[in-house]
């Protein structure tokens, strides 16, 4: 279908946020018991913070997988909407995979050495990226 190849990167950046999804836990539930983490207890605690008792490593992961929830939100929304209108093929498309791309190497950094500089370069980059996206979209619509 012609303007649909740009829902093959969207749906591979919300494979990936699974993949971050796995990763998180793995690392996150032994994490919690070996420190003895009573969930319940943290609830009810408005102080309590995984970030105060898990060691940053761990948190890593879980701050990376909220990060896939705040901005490749608005990719979702620009790559359905060219999908739509039917230019989602070509360098819109191109656009998309150079984003997950992105987007997957920031997850990456983020989880391992998590050096902020690196991570702010690929976060900026992704959405010089994004902004192309919807530029081309708001030129397509209006």
């Amino acid at each position: 279908m012609i303007g649909m190849e740009i829902l093959q990167p969207l749906v591979a950046l919300m494979a990936w946020t699974m993949v971050m999804w796995l990763w998180m836990y793995a690392a996150r539930i032994p994490a919690m018991s070996r420190a003895k983490v009573d969930p319940d207890a943290m609830v009810r605690d408005p102080a309590a913070s995984l970030d105060r008792v898990l060691p940053p490593q761990v948190q890593w992961k879980a701050q990376n997988y909220n990060h896939l929830h705040e901005a490749p939100t608005v990719f979702y929304a620009v790559g359905l909407l060219l999908a739509i209108i039917g230019q989602g093929d070509g360098m819109n498309a191109l656009l998309a995979w150079i984003y997950v791309g992105l987007r997957v190497i920031h997850s990456l950094v983020q989880a391992t050495a998590n050096k902020v500089m690196v991570r702010f370069v690929l976060f900026a980059l992704s959405s010089v990226v994004l902004a192309a996206l919807i530029l081309h979209a708001g030129m397509a619509v209006f």
